[in-house]
């Protein structure tokens, strides 16, 4: 035991020491985090045949229908009905907007999605949900290793964008969703993402991220606001003035997301950044369940 003791524990640092950063903290925060009963399949979904896919890079050799696939140049997957059910498909903005933060003290809004996203991962593939990032174009997986992909997917590098648009490339039949962003761009984009969605028979949550300077607008005298892109800039010597017409428009942007939610069938919240990321998850987690 006294010499079986030190290896075995080197063994696990060095485990540790591989995971991601990331994904240590999401699963950090996932155990704060008491897993209900979360139903495997939908009720009336079994085994059945569901659909044909286009096979994407990821999908194991064992999954492709060959015979399908022999009949055109593509290769084909063959999906059945829980698979398509118990699909959760997650979009991260990953705009140069999300890197804002009024504080140091904390987190930027991207540093947030991305650890609310990973973590939510963490829990629906524990409670033997798919999970996938539409952004990767891979078919949502379950499994350690996926939460490994998915870990390295949101420690990617941001676009050069000021502001993020949904994506939504082949998402599947029926699935659920979660889009997580500011949704302080233009508002066409989450429109026809929704739309799509909403088409397929898929339901989900719109989370806005926020910094509470983003709510406040505690500017006052001579300010420039300048975008994080660089590409949007505005001086003004009366920065208090702006104050009531800025609050205005926000509330209107939080309306117009809630609204384009509910008709859609999906579920609007918005999320502070200087609250804690566990309140979030939780009301994350019950959310997706009430969209089932």
């Amino acid at each position: 035991m006294s010499q079986a003791g030190p290896h075995l524990r080197t063994r696990a640092e060095g485990l540790a020491a591989a995971l991601p950063p990331l994904l240590a903290q999401a699963e950090h925060l996932a155990a704060t985090v008491l897993l209900g009963a979360h139903g495997r399949r939908r009720a009336g979904m079994g085994d059945e045949f569901w659909q044909y896919r286009p096979a994407t890079h990821g999908d194991e050799a064992r999954e492709i229908d060959w015979r399908r696939s022999a009949r055109s140049d593509a290769h084909f997957v063959r999906q059945k009905e829980w698979q398509a059910a118990q699909s959760v498909v997650i979009w991260v903005d990953g705009s140069q907007s999300m890197e804002f933060t009024g504080d140091r003290e904390r987190p930027a809004k991207s540093d947030r999605a991305r650890l609310l996203a990973l973590a939510l991962s963490v829990l629906l593939i524990r409670a033997g949900e798919r999970v996938g990032l539409s952004n990767l174009g891979t078919a949502a997986r379950a499994g350690q290793l996926q939460l490994v992909r998915l870990a390295d997917a949101l420690t990617g590098e941001l676009s050069d964008a000021d502001y993020g648009i949904p994506e939504t490339p082949g998402l599947p039949a029926h699935a659920r969703a979660l889009f997580v962003s500011d949704f302080l761009g233009p508002m066409a984009g989450v429109e026809a993402a929704l739309a799509k969605a909403s088409d397929r028979g898929v339901r989900g949550v719109l989370l806005q991220i926020l910094d509470p300077v983003e709510e406040s607008f505690p500017f006052e005298g001579r300010t420039i606001f300048e975008s994080m892109g660089g590409s949007l800039r505005h001086e003004t010597l009366k920065a208090g003035d702006l104050r009531g017409r800025y609050l205005e428009r926000l509330a209107e942007r939080k309306d117009r997301l809630d609204h384009l939610s509910r008709v859609s069938g999906w579920l609007y919240d918005c999320h502070h950044t200087d609250l804690t990321a566990q309140s979030a998850l939780l009301w994350l987690y019950a959310a997706l369940e009430r969209t089932r």
